[in-house]
């Protein structure tokens, strides 16, 4: 099983390349139907071997880094966590949910509450509930 949120990080770095049309989702769509042909093979792989282009992706995520706005602990704290918390924990899903947690509690604690919107309170909830009720 795969994540919704990493179905969604992926839409979004394809959308960042140019792929705005429906076309390059017909086109992800049929290579991975071709690929079925392939898993015999492909399982013969051992996981660990996909390391090295596990480091290539996070190396051209960290220019985005850059963008951070690092001297606001109210950004950066979110944002280090999320980083921290997604190779510690072998989940996108459970580093961005960390990220959606810290970011409006941390914004309020700065009295800047107008700065957050309902949707991220609501997410923040959501994810607290299902870290306190599910577990990690």
């Amino acid at each position: 099983g795969t994540s919704t949120v990493t179905t969604y990080i992926e839409s979004a770095s394809g959308l960042l390349e140019g792929g705005r049309t429906g076309l390059t989702a017909v086109v992800t769509a049929i290579l991975f139907a071709l690929s079925i042909v392939f898993i015999p093979f492909l399982s013969a792989i051992p996981s660990f071997a996909t390391a090295p282009a596990l480091v290539m992706v996070g190396v051209l995520m960290i220019p985005s880094v850059r963008k951070i706005h690092w001297d606001d602990p109210a950004e950066s704290i979110p944002s280090f966590l999320t980083i921290l918390i997604m190779p510690l924990s072998y989940s996108i899903a459970d580093g961005l949910a960390v990220g959606l947690i810290t970011f409006p509690l941390l914004k309020a604690f700065q009295g800047k509450v107008h700065e957050t919107t309902i949707t991220m309170w609501i997410l923040a909830t959501v994810f607290i509930l299902k870290f306190a009720l599910v577990g990690a």
